[in-house]
């Protein structure tokens, strides 16, 4: 069997360099990185991570929390935070809450000691148990500011504002919003009340909380053609879907029956929604910032101050959107 010292030989470095590049690979360049790999590689070396926590305190795991992997906005997250700690020879373990602040904080309880920091997506908990967590081990949250704890957010209620003033410039006065995930989301008011405050003169209609399903989106229709509203923006691409399938069914069409919109654009990850006005969310960046985050965090101090990081995001304006149809 391969030993640490067989590597170093191997790369042409020392043991301690052979060491580093396999716990604290940030403290070596990227080239001795590199060379350290591929000899391991060759080799056939399996670096102890059991001994590595005695010797640095840390253990090479980081934690990665998301309400639901149902939701196809998670995807790419998961995938940009999978790339950055893969970069810094971390691993990565991906738990779900169901939404559920019980299950949220349990899971931070169960892995605290198992773990060199904890990222939380859509955190459910609230902001003391949140900012208790941040005081025992690295804490980063995304998509919610939390008192104490460092944040990504990505900036949809901007996005709204110049996605309202697009549909008001079109023409459309009543405007239907179908939020969600949940009446305890973080996000979702900041979005209403961003789109609200985007048409002053205009009436929004909030249809609130769906989650973000195909099935709620079909579900949703009817609450939709009750409103009388002109224009549609959904928080979800997957609610939208739904929401676009129903209404085809029932002979209606976009822009011309129905300009609609939705404040994630998730075509990158395969989800289908061909010319729908929206909001390009760097979810993936999202995700590598929070780990990122993480990563400063665990290799720093504990009392050192949050930092609070803000993602803006595009508005891509399609065919889906268009002047009010004439009753």
């Amino acid at each position: 069997m391969a030993r640490l010292e067989d590597v170093a030989r191997a790369a042409g470095v020392s043991a301690s360099t052979v060491s580093r590049a396999l716990s604290r690979p940030d403290m070596i360049s990227e080239s001795t990185r590199h060379r350290v790999l591929a000899a391991a590689e060759e080799l056939g070396y399996r670096h102890n991570a059991a001994a590595r926590a005695l010797v640095t305190g840390r253990t090479g795991l980081l934690a990665f929390s998301v309400p639901s992997l149902a939701n196809p906005f998670y995807a790419p997250v998961i995938a940009g935070a999978q790339e950055a700690a893969e970069k810094a020879g971390c691993e990565l373990i991906v738990v779900v809450t169901d939404g559920s602040p019980e299950r949220e904080k349990a899971l931070m309880d169960r892995l605290a000691d198992r773990v060199d920091g904890f990222a939380a997506a859509g955190p459910r908990s609230t902001g003391d148990t949140l900012a208790a967590v941040a005081r025992r081990l690295p804490l980063v949250t995304l998509n919610r500011r939390v008192r104490g704890a460092s944040s990504v957010v990505i900036d949809t209620p901007a996005g709204m504002t110049g996605l309202g003033a697009h549909l008001a410039g079109l023409g459309h006065r009543r405007i239907a919003y179908l939020g969600g995930p949940d009446a305890g989301s973080w996000l979702d008011p900041r979005r209403l009340r961003a789109l609200r405050e985007s048409v002053p003169d205009r009436e929004v209609v909030a249809l609130t909380p769906y989650p973000p399903e195909f099935e709620a989106g079909v579900r949703a229709t009817d609450a939709v053609l009750e409103t009388g509203a002109t224009a549609v923006v959904a928080y979800s691409s997957t609610l939208l879907l739904g929401l676009l399938h129903r209404m085809t069914t029932l002979g209606l069409s976009a822009p011309g029956d129905f300009s609609l919109a939705c404040a994630d654009d998730l075509s990158a990850a395969g989800l289908a929604l061909p010319d729908i006005t929206a909001l390009h969310v760097p979810a993936a960046e999202a995700g590598r910032r929070t780990v990122e985050r993480l990563l400063e965090l665990a290799a720093g101090s504990r009392g050192e101050s949050a930092t609070h990081q803000l993602l803006p995001v595009e508005l891509l304006v399609r065919t889906s959107t268009g002047s009010p149809a004439t009753p």
